[in-house]
């Protein structure tokens, strides 16, 4: 019979404590030991310790290190979770003086500063692997800058661009996403601790100290808020899903274009796998994995945003180990899908040949025919828009380009305007010629090459600026690592 008076209850132990523990062990023991180290020097900074108290706690602070491997660790009820597991182990060492570690502090502002820290590495490291893929899509554009596809718009060809114009479109939106995530990196940087369980404490704790020394940049100033405000949770994994979101957009389009039917995109063998039974397919499914990954990241990200809806504006297990820890899986398909977009984009060409068959099939450049009607000819767009369109409609149903579509854009024009046109066939051939429409297009943001040789200065620009943003962070937690170190190992020696 199940004693339901004693802690814990054998299925809420099962079910929700050891897998909690579990998670700690993987995630967060050695957070943990840094915040406990961090701690130790602020209470003896402000003398809220005595240097022997210090010094004796801090040797079994190291003791507990060495002699505990997590891993090995089995949940057994004995503790109520991973924080009362280690307190226990001090008391063993020390006596009551092993529950003066926790002077001035509450598993609330502990918790919430273990989970920013968690989020941190994952954050900078998907951070880092985007840039590793912003780098690889302007070398790509660069390199592509002149080669020639076809534009569609719902899902209908539409008009000549470059590849490097369209890679530098998607690098646009991956460089705001960055924007996004740098964002939220920001809101990883300040410090929960010294916020206790809500409202700080009596005694005189130094905040500062605390966020200097554990990497922060300083403290989260509100402590209900240290506590109670997840917007650092939801602000980081709507961030990430947006990321997902957009660059499935483009992974999309590698689809549609590396279909047998468009033919625009070749996808080199190492990345295509061959159907067991049919021998002519070659199946790019790389493709779908990343489409799958981003889709599994943009749901991961969504379900740990939408745990947090209709929640208590205060401490809440809704926010905390569990919910985090499930968070994490975004990290994982975010990291591979990013990482396999940055082999699979070096790697891919255009079909040229392909392109052109499009290209003429589609009449694609007739918008510049309309273009320079108006310019040459003195028409307005409207009736420019009218020849052109019966000369399209025309040229298709001859089954030819509109290289072919000279005489018919003659009979066109007189009919429409009542008078012979001055356009000659050769300048007719510029003006549809795929390589002229895109050459006409020198404006700002433009496919012609000076229009995106500039913008290629721009992205380079903020690239650079986006990197030592987070090197800058990088850096200072490094060093904050070392001075913590360096203060704990003082009290060692004192």
């Amino acid at each position: 019979m199940t004693d339901t008076d004693r802690f814990p209850h054998p299925v809420y132990k099962d079910t929700v404590l050891a897998p909690l523990f579990e998670g700690v062990k993987t995630h967060y023991a050695a957070h943990m030991m840094a915040i406990n180290k961090a701690h130790l020097v602020m209470l003896h900074g402000e003398n809220i310790l005595d240097t022997n108290d210090a010094k004796q706690i801090a040797h079994s602070l190291i003791r507990i290190e060495t002699e505990t491997d997590p891993d090995t660790l089995t949940y057994t009820g004995e503790h109520e979770d991973y924080f009362f597991f280690v307190e226990a182990e001090l008391k063993r060492h020390l006596g009551d003086l092993g529950g003066a570690l926790h002077t001035a502090r509450s598993r609330n502002d502990m918790d919430h500063t273990l989970f920013k820290l968690a989020l941190q590495s994952r954050t900078e490291g998907l951070i880092s692997q985007l840039h590793a893929l912003g780098v690889a899509m302007l070398d790509k554009a660069q390199v592509e800058k002149t080669t020639l596809i076809t534009a569609w718009t719902h899902g209908q060809p539409a008009q000549p661009t470059t590849f490097g114009h369209y890679l530098a479109a998607a690098l646009e939106v991956l460089l705001r996403d960055i924007t996004r995530l740098e964002a939220a990196a920001e809101g990883l940087d300040h410090c929960p601790m010294g916020a206790a369980a809500i409202t700080t404490s009596g005694f005189p704790i130094n905040r500062a100290r605390m966020a200097e020394l554990l990497g922060f940049s300083e403290p989260l100033l509100n402590s209900y808020g240290c506590i109670a405000s997840v917007d650092y949770v939801t602000g980081l994994y709507s961030a990430i899903k947006l990321t997902f979101l957009h660059l499935g957009r483009l992974i999309q389009d590698m689809q549609f274009w590396s279909a047998f039917e468009v033919g625009q995109l070749h996808v080199p063998g190492a990345l295509v796998q061959i159907s067991s039974i049919m021998p002519q397919k070659r199946n790019p499914v790389p493709i779908e994995h990343m489409r799958h990954l981003a889709s599994m990241t943009c749901g991961r990200s969504e379900a740990v945003i939408t745990t947090m809806h209709n929640t208590p504006f205060t401490d809440m297990n809704d926010s905390e180990g569990e919910v985090q820890q499930g968070g994490y899986a975004a990290f994982d398909s975010a990291m591979r899908c990013a990482s396999l977009l940055s082999a699979f984009i070096p790697a891919v060409t255009i079909n040229g040949d392909r392109v052109r068959a499009n290209m003429n099939a589609a009449c694609v450049t007739i918008t510049e025919l309309a273009d320079t009607l108006v310019r040459d000819e003195a028409l307005t767009f409207r009736e420019a828009h009218e020849i052109a369109a019966i000369v399209a409609k025309d040229v298709i149903a001859m089954g030819q380009g509109l290289e072919a579509g000279y005489d018919a854009f003659t009979t066109a024009f007189c009919k429409q305007t009542g008078r012979e046109t001055a356009l000659g066939q050769q300048a007719f051939l510029d003006a549809v010629s795929p390589e002229g429409f895109v050459a006409r297009r020198d404006r700002p943001g433009g496919p012609a090459l000076p229009a995106l040789d500039a913008a290629f200065e721009i992205y380079n620009r903020q690239q650079a600026a986006l990197q030592l943003s987070q090197n800058a962070r990088l850096t200072r937690r490094s060093r904050s690592a070392a001075a913590l170190n360096a203060a704990f190992n003082t009290l060692t020696e004192v």
